[in-house]
C-alpha cells in the first residue's frame, strides 16, 4: 500500500492506494509516504474540492466491504455535489433499512470522495459522521458545498 498525506481544512488526511486504485482516506498523517500518479491526482482533486470547486473525482476506487456496503457507497457516489439524500431514501432504493444504511456509511473507507457527508437523517437532521470532528466536520463539508442551511444539528 502506498500513501500520501495532505493538509486540509478538516485536518490532515492520508490517501492510500493499492494496485492503482484508492482504497482509503483516513484522518491523520502517515509517517511513511510515497508519491505516485494516482495519489498526486487525488491530492489535486481534494485541493480543488476544499477550494470550493466541484471537481470530478474520476479516479479508480476500490473500497473493501460487503456487497451491501458497496451498494450503499455506490448510491452515495451518485449524490450530486451540493445535494443530500436521507438514510431512508437510500434504504428505499436498496430495499433495506435506514439503520443498515447508516452503518454502511459509518464504514465508508473513502470519505469525502465517497460522499457519506451528503447522507442525512430524516427532516434534515445531521447525524453521525466518523471522520475528523464528527458532525462538525460533516457540517463544514455541507457548508463548503453550499447545501441548504436549514439542515438541523442533532443538538
Amino acid at each position: 500500500m502506498t500513501q500520501l498525506s495532505v493538509h486540509s481544512p478538516v485536518g490532515d488526511l492520508t490517501i492510500s492506494e493499492e494496485d492503482g486504485k484508492i482504497v482509503s482516506l483516513d484522518w491523520g498523517w502517515s509517517p511513511i509516504q510515497k508519491e505516485n500518479e494516482i495519489l498526486l491526482k487525488t491530492k489535486i482533486l481534494l485541493d480543488q474540492y476544499f477550494d470550493g470547486e466541484n471537481p470530478t473525482f474520476d479516479i479508480p476506487l476500490d473500497p473493501q466491504g460487503t456487497e451491501f456496503q458497496k451498494n450503499v457507497w455506490n448510491k452515495m457516489l451518485a449524490i450530486p455535489y451540493g445535494e443530500v439524500l436521507t438514510y431512508g431514501e437510500i434504504s428505499t432504493h436498496l430495499n433495506s433499512h435506514a439503520r443498515a444504511v447508516g452503518m454502511a456509511c459509518g464504514q465508508n473507507p473513502i470519505p469525502i470522495i465517497i460522499p457519506c457527508h451528503r447522507v442525512i437523517g430524516k427532516n434534515g437532521k445531521l447525524t453521525g459522521f466518523s471522520g475528523g470532528e464528527g458532525i462538525a466536520t460533516k457540517q463544514y463539508l455541507l457548508d463548503l458545498e453550499e447545501v441548504d442551511k436549514n439542515l438541523k444539528l442533532p443538538f
